[in-house]
C-alpha cells in the first residue's frame, strides 16, 4: 500500500454518484425487472471511464471505479451470491425515529434509489459460486484506467464486509447472527482474494462497526454491541487470512446521511477492538460536525505501528464547499492526534537532504534531522537552517495574482539554484494566473 512519503496522497472511500441512466437500469434490475444487458454494460463502462477521469483531473492519487457497476455498496452481493431472496425488514435508526419529519424527507429523496431498508435477506445457505460479475468489474476498471504514468498512484476496490451484509440483508435462515457472519466471511473471502489478485488494494466497507449501534443493535447495551464488533472483526480476519495485511484498508463510519446522528456511538470504545483487524490502514470520516472531535480518542488509544491512518477531512454530507484552510486545519489536527513522532520517524528513514516546511508545519513537527531545513514564510520570505547557521531571507517583490503553485516553484528553485532562485521562482509564479511560473 502506498504511503504519503514525499507528499500527502489523496483518496476517497468508494461510492460515487451514478449517471441517471445507469442508476435507473441498476435500480430496475435490483427490483427484479428485465433490463437490456447490453445497454447496462455500455452505461456502466461509460460511467467508470468518466469517474476515473474526474478523479484524475481532481488530483486523486488512490482511486477506484466509483462502484459504478453496482446497485449499492452493501447489497450488491445479493446478485453475485446464492441464498438471498425476499425482503428484509430493517429497523430505522434511533435518530430517524425521533425525527419523523426528517425521516419522511429522506424517504422522498431516496424514492428512486436501490433497496436499503428492504434489501433481500438470507433465505438459504449463502454461497459465492460464480465470480464472473466480480471479475468483469475488475477487468472493466483495469481497461478504463490510463496506462502507466497516467493513472492512479495506486488503485483500490471496495467490497462489503461480512458485518455490513449481515446487518442490512438480514438473516431468515441461520437463526444465529454468528453463524450467518461466519458463513458470509467464508464466502466473501473469494471476492476479497480476487480483488487483491487483480492488483487492487482491497477496501472493506464496515459501517456496521459504528452505524449499526443505532439500528441493528439499538436495543442492546453497549457491552453487547462491543461484543458484536469483536465478532465482526474476527470474521474479517478469517476472510482476509490469505491476503497480506498491507493490501487491505478498513473503512468504518456512522452512516453517510445528513441526519441528526444524536445517538451515534463514540469512537473511543471501538478503537481497541478495531485495532485487532488484520489490515494495513484505517479510514474514518472525521470532518462531520458530529464526529470531528473523535480525533482525541487516538491520543488515548494510539494507532498501532504499521497501520496507516486515512482521516476523512472533507464532509460529503454538506453542500457547502469547504475552504482549503479548513481542510488543512483538519489534516494538521489528524497529525497532532496520531502523533508527530510517526512523521519524524518517517523523515529519519528517508534521510532527506533538504526538508521544506511552512511555519505551522515546522512548529507542529519540531526539529527534523536533515542537513538543510527551509521554513517557508510566505510574503515574509524564508528561513534556511543548516548545522552552521540560520539565515532569514526576504521575499522578492511581486504583484500577487494567484498563489497556486508558489510552494512548488519555491522548492524547485531552491533545489536548482538555492534560496535566491527559489524566491525569484515563487515571485514569478504568484504574478501570473493559473500557476504558470
Amino acid at each position: 500500500m502506498k504511503r504519503s512519503e514525499h507528499r500527502i496522497l489523496t483518496t476517497h472511500v468508494g461510492s460515487l454518484p451514478r449517471p441517471p441512466a445507469l442508476r435507473d437500469l441498476l435500480v430496475r434490475q435490483d427490483r427484479g425487472e428485465a433490463v437490456d444487458g447490453g445497454a447496462l454494460a455500455r452505461e456502466a463502462e461509460a460511467a467508470v471511464r468518466y469517474v476515473i477521469s474526474k478523479q484524475l483531473d481532481a488530483g486523486v492519487d488512490v482511486g477506484n471505479d466509483g462502484e459504478q457497476p453496482r446497485v449499492g455498496f452493501s447489497t450488491y452481493p445479493a446478485r453475485r451470491m446464492r441464498g438471498f431472496g425476499g425482503a428484509s425488514k430493517r429497523r430505522m435508526s434511533r435518530d430517524m425515529t425521533e425525527h419523523p419529519d426528517y425521516m419522511a424527507r429522506l424517504a422522498r429523496q431516496r424514492s428512486g434509489a436501490a433497496r436499503i431498508n428492504d434489501a433481500p435477506q438470507a433465505v438459504a445457505e449463502v454461497a459465492y459460486t460464480d465470480l464472473g460479475e466480480a471479475t468483469a468489474e475488475c477487468e472493466l476498471f483495469q481497461r478504463a484506467t490510463p496506462g502507466e504514468g497516467k493513472g492512479f498512484a495506486e488503485p483500490f476496490m471496495t467490497a462489503a464486509s461480512p458485518g455490513v451484509i449481515a446487518t442490512i440483508m438480514l438473516d431468515a435462515y441461520y437463526g444465529s447472527h454468528e453463524r450467518y457472519i461466519r458463513a458470509l466471511a467464508r464466502e466473501m473471502r473469494k471476492e476479497y482474494e480476487l480483488i487483491v489478485a487483480r492488483g487492487f488494494v482491497l477496501q472493506l466497507d464496515c459501517p456496521d462497526l459504528a452505524m449499526e449501534r443505532v439500528r441493528f443493535f439499538q436495543d442492546e447495551p453497549l457491552d453487547r454491541f462491543l461484543d458484536a464488533v469483536a465478532l465482526h472483526i474476527d470474521a474479517i480476519n478469517d476472510a482476509v487470512a490469505a491476503i497480506p495485511r498491507d493490501r487491505v484498508r478498513l473503512h468504518l463510519c456512522w452512516g453517510n446521511y445528513d441526519g441528526p446522528h444524536t445517538h451515534d456511538v463514540a469512537l473511543e470504545p471501538l478503537l481497541p477492538i478495531i485495532y485487532r483487524a488484520r489490515v494495513g490502514a484505517l479510514s474514518l470520516p472525521l470532518a462531520s460536525p458530529r464526529h470531528q472531535h473523535e480525533l482525541k480518542a487516538f491520543r488515548r488509544h494510539p494507532l498501532p505501528d504499521g497501520m496507516l491512518f486515512l482521516p476523512g477531512v472533507i464532509d460529503s454530507t454538506t453542500n457547502v464547499v469547504e475552504h482549503p484552510e479548513v481542510v488543512a486545519d483538519r489534516i494538521i489536527a489528524a497529525v497532532e492526534a496520531v502523533g508527530v513522532e510517526r512523521f519524524r520517524g518517517l523523515a529519519g528513514r528517508l534521510a532527506p537532504a533538504t526538508v521544506f516546511a511552512t511555519e505551522a508545519e515546522a512548529e507542529l513537527v519540531g526539529p527534523v534531522e536533515a542537513p538543510t531545513v527551509v521554513i517557508k514564510r510566505g510574503a515574509q520570505g524564508c528561513v534556511v537552517v543548516t548545522s552552521e547557521a540560520s539565515v532569514e531571507l526576504a521575499s522578492s517583490e511581486a504583484t500577487v495574482l494567484d498563489t497556486t503553485g508558489a510552494g512548488d516553484a519555491f522548492a524547485a528553485g531552491f533545489l536548482l539554484g538555492g534560496p535566491d532562485v527559489a524566491l525569484d521562482a515563487a515571485a514569478r509564479c504568484i504574478a501570473k494566473m493559473g500557476a504558470m511560473p
